[in-house]
């Protein structure tokens, strides 16, 4: 058996060579200008079945880790952040299902059938004004007399919005108003009632294209609901699978963009004279302190990724702990590639500010960190809570 990095590797290799990597960086400059997707992109991530990456092997897919995942798309990052991000997506809901099924649970196995045979699954779960997140929803779940639902609400963010055909939802049905129930299931694109807005023009992640969807209406068939879970914090197998992949996934999109950026300014001091030293700027002490200084920030972020995956894939019960670790990871590595990047564009100087120049797209990517739930703000209670409360 092959040692650990040496695995991580091949499938490095398998899946995203560096002549893949090369092609998608300059096309992501073309689509960051352009504010288009990343249909070519997507083609050749199909091409190398790397949508199937998550189904077991048993189902024909390739049965990977969520740690073998995390690192990919920290790889995948480093070339093309906005395609990462939006494949994370994907991932993450292909992800759930295994995640769910290796503890047990084998309800949502047709999403695994359904990944193999080209469908593409989108995350439909931010709303306005919903800082709830999973634990409400302000769509309406109204229930048909054949177990299904019908949805009516806004789901912001949606990645993948030219072209998912599958999209993860939750809804609340009200009927029994002292006991209202979170819907949870897919959807399908062809459903009615199903509009995405024409709107994205945003500062970062822009080949993302993850517009506005609006369901009105919109059917949820009977088989496709997956959950009836009570509002607030109550513990349930597809919300833990859903944060732990989302929050670890998106932790790696921006490790990703880190690795890149402090890579960019190296270069950029490497590439810079200096008429006071008589030297470049990489042998300036101050530069190369700030430079220094950025990478041991960085280092703990994918330590803290694989860490928690690899806790995650040996079924390691963290109990209450998990969140309080899912969620440090991605506000860890979102915050460090803001950092990195500005760190990055520093040493580039006036060059990097350009905006044909990869490190300025780099800092309109990081910047998209911010938005992701929860919010840092809305993280920090539970942090304090853990240190403060008695309970």
């Amino acid at each position: 058996m092959p040692d650990q990095e040496t695995r991580h590797a091949e499938l490095a290799e398998k899946y995203l060579p560096e002549d893949l990597l090369e092609r998608f960086r300059e096309r992501a400059d073309v689509y960051d200008r352009e504010n288009r997707f990343f249909h070519e992109d997507l083609g050749e991530l199909t091409e190398r079945e790397y949508l199937t990456v998550f189904v077991p092997e048993e189902f024909g897919g390739a049965g990977l880790t969520l740690t073998e995942v995390s690192r990919l798309q920290q790889r995948l990052a480093t070339a093309a952040p906005a395609t990462a991000l939006a494949v994370n997506m994907h991932q993450i809901c292909v992800g759930v299902v295994r995640a769910m099924f290796e503890r047990g649970d084998r309800s949502l196995t047709y999403v695994f059938d359904e990944a193999m045979a080209g469908e593409i699954f989108a995350f439909g779960v931010s709303e306005p004004a919903n800082d709830w997140v999973l634990q409400g929803s302000n769509t309406v779940a109204e229930p048909l007399a054949d177990g299904g639902y019908q949805l009516t609400g806004v789901k912001t963010f949606t990645s993948l919005s030219p072209v998912w055909t599958r999209l993860i939802t939750h809804g609340l049905d009200s009927t029994d108003a002292k006991d209202p129930r979170l819907v949870y299931g897919f959807v399908e694109r062809s459903a009615e009632g199903i509009t995405t807005s024409d709107r994205w023009d945003v500062l970062g992640m822009r080949a993302s294209q993850s517009r506005a969807t609006t369901l009105k209406n919109a059917r949820m068939r009977p088989e496709r609901v997956a959950r009836k879970i009570p509002t607030g914090r109550h513990p349930d197998l597809l919300t833990f699978a859903i944060t732990s992949n989302f929050q670890l996934l998106i932790g790696a999109v921006y490790a990703g963009v880190a690795r890149r950026a402090l890579d960019l300014g190296a270069q950029g001091l490497k590439s810079r004279k200096s008429a006071k030293s008589g030297t470049t700027y990489a042998e300036v002490p101050e530069f190369r302190a700030r430079l220094a200084d950025a990478l041991m920030e960085y280092m703990a972020v994918p330590a803290q990724l694989d860490a928690y995956s690899r806790d995650f894939d040996d079924l390691v019960d963290h109990g209450a702990g998990w969140p309080l670790r899912l969620v440090s990871a991605r506000i860890n590595a979102s915050n460090v590639a803001r950092r990195a990047a500005e760190t990055a564009l520093m040493c580039a100087s006036g060059s990097g500010f350009n905006n044909g120049e990869e490190l300025s797209r780099l800092f309109r990517d990081a910047t998209a960190g911010l938005f992701h739930p929860p919010t840092a703000d809305a993280a920090r209670p539970m942090y304090a809570a853990a240190l403060l409360d008695d309970n």
